[in-house]
């Protein structure tokens, strides 16, 4: 396992930077064939998209778009009990995120001076769902519920369909519980060029969400800034697992194998205060990998990981907050106490019985986070997201008069003369 998960003991913080950076899988030849995929989608539209989903996934196409007919029977092929589990989740997602919608104060900065601030819909918002080596239907449940709740009149779902040309019936069940329609047979790169630029098909989008591979990651950089908005910066999935004395070894191996096997660019932290519990947990990693059905994936994965010893608390705490994790596991006892020293992490999963799978599938929060250190800038996907928000302000006769001298003084000494006047003006017909 010494090769799987390569142990530091009590690393000095000009190390911390080797050991806190991600693997790096992105390329010029990704960069290149990504422009050349999106420039191919402009030109061509629809023509592109069935030309890149025979190349790319095998299938042939008549139609991009998902029937009515395809979404309404998708959860008769799916066993009842995976049914109601989606069901669950989805209240439970709900729930959190409905939880968010808080109505905001207007203030009154001064007499006759009022200011507000409204959330506003985004209009149209893309979600990319991969369907590569694991159908990520949770996905469809994290991005589609909060879009409706947020009220977004334009919901496009794009997932890359199998050979055969179907897509996973448990990713369709999930967007027709929700009440996502336009659902296409696009994956990939071309997917997210799909959504910026829009197809005879496909509609454009102000915005879009999604975790996906390499490609997708890339993609959605390129167009970022160009023609739409994406949720965040995301790259390969990513885990810190934090032990102490009171930590269950199997517990922390259990947690650090169920990120590795998300993809073998996925990354995986053990940070511990206890050298026995590091090194019971990476032999208890050794043995549960035997068992994964997705081994391989997870052992490549953990080529790119990392065990660290820290003799002192505190270093470890600030090591954790300069990692920035997308998940932060404190399985400890005193797990509140650290968590509130924690600045930067997309989301952090408390105590012993708190396993990152919870929040992958239904706990009710977001499992759509920052990775690669965005954490320490980024929050996670959330209702907010969804919407913009716009500020107003409206002033009564007095309450110019008031605000006006401070308004011309500033903008005499900016020199902005018509800032000026624009105050002036309607001062003298008061």
């Amino acid at each position: 396992m010494s090769e799987l998960l390569a142990t530091y003991l009590d690393p000095a913080k000009e190390k911390w930077a080797a050991l806190a950076k991600r693997p790096d899988f992105q390329s010029e030849e990704i960069k290149g064939a990504v422009q050349s995929i999106i420039a191919k989608v402009r030109e061509e539209g629809d023509r592109a998209l069935f030309d890149l989903t025979a190349k790319y996934d095998g299938a042939q196409l008549n139609t991009l778009q998902v029937s009515a007919t395809e979404l309404e029977i998708a959860g008769n092929s799916l066993e009842e009990d995976l049914r109601d589990a989606i069901d669950r989740a989805g209240r439970n997602i709900k729930n959190f995120h409905a939880s968010q919608q808080i109505p905001e104060n207007e203030v009154e900065t001064m007499p006759g001076v009022r200011c507000w601030r409204k959330s506003v819909p985004i209009n149209a918002v893309g979600l990319y769902i991969p369907g590569g080596t694991a159908p990520l239907f949770s996905t469809v449940l994290m991005l589609a519920i909060p879009a409706k709740l947020a009220g977004c009149k334009e919901i496009v779902l794009c997932t890359p369909p199998a050979a055969d040309g179907k897509i996973h019936p448990a990713i369709l069940y999930a967007a027709y519980s929700i009440g996502i329609t336009q659902v296409f047979k696009v994956g990939g790169a071309q997917a997210i060029a799909a959504m910026a630029y829009g197809t005879e098909s496909i509609p454009v989008s102000d915005k879009i969400f999604g975790p996906g591979n390499r490609y997708v990651t890339e993609a959605k950089s390129q167009v970022q800034g160009d023609a739409v908005a994406i949720d965040m910066p995301a790259g390969p999935s990513e885990v810190l697992v934090y032990t102490d004395q009171s930590s269950d070894p199997e517990f922390a191996a259990a947690d650090l194998l169920a990120q590795a096997e998300h993809g073998v660019d996925s990354q995986v932290v053990l940070v511990s205060i206890n050298q026995d519990i590091l090194e019971k947990t990476r032999q208890a990693a050794a043995n549960q990998l035997d068992v994964l059905p997705r081994a391989d994936i997870a052992r490549k994965a953990l080529q790119n990981s990392k065990s660290i010893y820290f003799a002192d608390k505190a270093q470890a705490i600030e090591f954790m907050n300069y990692y920035a994790a997308e998940h932060l596991i404190l399985l400890v006892d005193e797990c509140t106490q650290i968590a509130d020293d924690i600045t930067n992490a997309g989301s952090i999963f408390l105590g012993h019985y708190s396993p990152e799978s919870v929040g992958d599938y239904a706990s009710g929060t977001n499992h759509t986070l920052p990775t690669g250190g965005w954490a320490k800038s980024y929050s996670g996907v959330s209702l907010d997201s969804f919407v913009k928000k716009i500020t107003y302000q409206h002033l009564t006769r007095d309450g110019l008069n008031a605000i006006a001298p401070v308004v011309e003084i500033m903008a005499k000494h900016e020199e902005l003369i018509g800032h000026q006047r624009a105050v002036t003006i309607r001062r003298k017909k008061t």
